[in-house]
Protein backbone atom coordinates (compact mmCIF):
# COMPACT_ATOMS: atom_id res chain seq x y z
CA UNK A 1 0.00 0.00 0.00
CA UNK A 2 1.66 3.52 -1.23
CA UNK A 3 1.84 6.09 1.36
CA UNK A 4 -1.19 8.44 1.73
CA UNK A 5 0.44 12.15 0.87
CA UNK A 6 2.16 9.98 -2.25
CA UNK A 7 -0.98 9.00 -3.49
CA UNK A 8 -2.35 12.57 -2.95
CA UNK A 9 0.44 14.12 -4.97
CA UNK A 10 0.51 12.03 -8.00
CA UNK A 11 -3.53 12.65 -8.26
CA UNK A 12 -3.80 16.13 -7.40
CA UNK A 13 -1.46 18.08 -6.09
CA UNK A 14 0.48 17.48 -9.28
CA UNK A 15 -1.49 18.77 -11.65
CA UNK A 16 -2.73 21.51 -9.06
CA UNK A 17 0.94 22.89 -9.34
CA UNK A 18 1.63 22.60 -12.98
CA UNK A 19 -1.12 25.02 -13.19
CA UNK A 20 -0.45 26.92 -10.53
CA UNK A 21 3.18 27.66 -11.66
CA UNK A 22 2.47 27.62 -15.53
CA UNK A 23 4.86 24.82 -16.05
CA UNK A 24 4.47 22.77 -19.56
CA UNK A 25 6.67 20.08 -18.93
CA UNK A 26 5.37 17.88 -15.89
CA UNK A 27 8.71 16.61 -14.82
CA UNK A 28 9.74 20.67 -13.85
CA UNK A 29 7.13 19.98 -11.14
CA UNK A 30 8.72 20.46 -7.67
CA UNK A 31 8.48 17.66 -5.66
CA UNK A 32 9.90 16.11 -2.58
CA UNK A 33 13.43 14.64 -2.68
CA UNK A 34 14.02 13.77 1.29
CA UNK A 35 13.57 14.55 4.81
CA UNK A 36 16.16 14.59 7.00
CA UNK A 37 15.48 14.67 10.74
CA UNK A 38 18.86 15.79 12.96
CA UNK A 39 18.63 15.56 16.94
CA UNK A 40 22.11 17.75 18.47
CA UNK A 41 22.72 16.74 22.07
CA UNK A 42 25.55 19.22 23.27
CA UNK A 43 25.47 17.16 26.73
CA UNK A 44 26.58 14.45 25.33
CA UNK A 45 30.38 15.52 25.31
CA UNK A 46 30.45 15.00 29.21
CA UNK A 47 28.69 11.72 29.06
CA UNK A 48 28.07 10.07 25.45
CA UNK A 49 25.52 7.12 27.09
CA UNK A 50 22.98 10.55 26.95
CA UNK A 51 22.65 9.51 23.58
CA UNK A 52 21.31 5.83 23.42
CA UNK A 53 17.23 7.15 24.52
CA UNK A 54 18.46 9.99 22.27
CA UNK A 55 18.86 7.45 19.41
CA UNK A 56 16.08 5.10 20.75
CA UNK A 57 13.42 8.38 20.43
CA UNK A 58 14.18 9.18 16.85
CA UNK A 59 14.40 5.84 15.61
CA UNK A 60 10.51 5.71 17.25
CA UNK A 61 9.63 8.93 15.32
CA UNK A 62 11.01 8.41 11.96
CA UNK A 63 10.58 4.43 11.68
CA UNK A 64 14.08 3.78 10.98
CA UNK A 65 17.69 3.68 12.38
CA UNK A 66 19.46 7.39 12.42
CA UNK A 67 23.06 7.72 12.58
CA UNK A 68 25.09 9.06 15.14
CA UNK A 69 26.94 12.06 13.95
CA UNK A 70 30.40 13.51 15.16
CA UNK A 71 31.97 16.42 15.63
CA UNK A 72 33.85 17.54 12.50
CA UNK A 73 36.64 19.27 14.26
CA UNK A 74 37.90 20.23 18.14
CA UNK A 75 36.52 23.30 19.25
CA UNK A 76 37.91 23.58 23.05
CA UNK A 77 35.61 26.22 24.37
CA UNK A 78 32.39 23.41 24.10
CA UNK A 79 35.20 20.99 25.27
CA UNK A 80 34.90 19.47 22.47
CA UNK A 81 37.36 17.10 20.44
CA UNK A 82 36.85 15.94 16.94
CA UNK A 83 34.80 12.54 16.38
CA UNK A 84 33.06 12.71 19.37
CA UNK A 85 29.63 11.92 18.84
CA UNK A 86 27.13 14.85 19.47
CA UNK A 87 24.16 13.74 18.07
CA UNK A 88 21.96 11.75 15.79
CA UNK A 89 20.37 12.07 12.19
CA UNK A 90 18.01 10.14 9.85
CA UNK A 91 17.49 10.56 6.32
CA UNK A 92 14.11 9.34 5.01
CA UNK A 93 13.42 8.96 0.93
CA UNK A 94 10.15 7.12 -0.42
CA UNK A 95 7.41 5.95 0.96
CA UNK A 96 9.00 6.17 4.87
CA UNK A 97 9.43 9.79 4.12
CA UNK A 98 5.57 10.39 2.58
CA UNK A 99 4.12 8.36 5.90
CA UNK A 100 6.21 10.71 8.04
CA UNK A 101 5.46 13.90 6.35
CA UNK A 102 1.93 13.25 7.10
CA UNK A 103 1.77 12.10 10.49
CA UNK A 104 3.64 15.82 11.43
CA UNK A 105 1.58 17.84 9.57
CA UNK A 106 -2.04 15.63 10.29
CA UNK A 107 -0.50 14.69 13.95
CA UNK A 108 2.47 16.14 15.69
CA UNK A 109 2.25 20.07 14.51
CA UNK A 110 -1.41 20.41 15.75
CA UNK A 111 -0.28 19.42 19.28
CA UNK A 112 1.86 22.36 19.75
CA UNK A 113 1.54 24.04 22.60
CA UNK A 114 0.09 27.51 21.44
CA UNK A 115 0.65 26.66 18.11
CA UNK A 116 -0.14 29.73 15.27
CA UNK A 117 1.52 27.92 11.99
CA UNK A 118 4.80 27.39 10.98
CA UNK A 119 7.15 30.33 9.52
CA UNK A 120 7.40 31.38 6.38
CA UNK A 121 10.60 32.39 6.25
CA UNK A 122 12.48 29.14 7.20
CA UNK A 123 13.54 28.87 3.41
CA UNK A 124 16.66 28.58 2.20
CA UNK A 125 16.45 30.33 -1.35
CA UNK A 126 16.69 26.95 -3.16
CA UNK A 127 13.63 25.54 -2.62
CA UNK A 128 14.34 23.87 0.81
CA UNK A 129 12.18 24.49 4.56
CA UNK A 130 13.99 23.60 7.95
CA UNK A 131 11.70 23.55 10.50
CA UNK A 132 12.73 23.72 14.13
CA UNK A 133 10.78 21.64 17.02
CA UNK A 134 11.18 22.02 20.80
CA UNK A 135 10.19 18.86 22.10
CA UNK A 136 9.79 15.52 20.53
CA UNK A 137 6.53 14.71 22.78
CA UNK A 138 4.54 16.22 19.81
CA UNK A 139 5.20 13.04 18.40
CA UNK A 140 2.10 10.09 19.51
CA UNK A 141 4.83 7.31 19.48
CA UNK A 142 7.23 9.22 22.00
CA UNK A 143 6.19 7.12 25.59
CA UNK A 144 5.88 10.42 27.56
CA UNK A 145 6.87 8.34 31.09
CA UNK A 146 10.10 7.24 29.54
CA UNK A 147 11.20 10.64 28.40
CA UNK A 148 13.75 12.27 30.86
CA UNK A 149 14.76 15.35 28.86
CA UNK A 150 13.21 17.20 26.34
CA UNK A 151 15.01 17.68 23.18
CA UNK A 152 14.53 19.27 19.90
CA UNK A 153 15.14 18.55 16.61
CA UNK A 154 15.33 20.44 13.24
CA UNK A 155 13.36 18.97 9.97
CA UNK A 156 14.39 19.83 6.50
CA UNK A 157 12.14 19.27 3.79
CA UNK A 158 14.53 19.09 0.63
CA UNK A 159 12.24 19.47 -2.68
CA UNK A 160 13.46 19.92 -6.38
CA UNK A 161 12.03 23.39 -6.53
CA UNK A 162 14.22 26.06 -8.16
CA UNK A 163 13.02 28.57 -5.19
CA UNK A 164 11.01 29.52 -2.36
CA UNK A 165 7.54 30.18 -3.90
CA UNK A 166 7.73 27.01 -6.26
CA UNK A 167 8.79 25.01 -2.67
CA UNK A 168 6.02 27.40 -1.02
CA UNK A 169 3.46 26.33 -3.16
CA UNK A 170 4.57 22.59 -2.69
CA UNK A 171 4.74 22.45 0.76
CA UNK A 172 1.43 24.56 1.03
CA UNK A 173 -0.09 21.80 -1.35
CA UNK A 174 0.59 19.13 1.03
CA UNK A 175 -1.23 20.83 3.61
CA UNK A 176 1.37 22.09 5.81
CA UNK A 177 0.23 25.30 8.35
CA UNK A 178 1.84 28.12 7.58
CA UNK A 179 1.68 31.16 9.71
CA UNK A 180 -0.68 34.00 8.11
CA UNK A 181 0.42 37.29 8.29
CA UNK A 182 -2.20 39.68 10.74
Amino acid sequence: MAARMKEKYHQEIKSALQKELGLENTMAVPRLEKIVINMGLGEATQNSKMLDPLVGDLATIAGQKPVTTRARKSIAAFKVREGMPIGAMVTLRGDKMYEFLDRLISIALPRVRDFRGVSTKSFDGRGNYTLGIRDQLIFPEIDYSKVDKLKGMNITIVTTAQDDNSARALLKQFGMPFRTAA
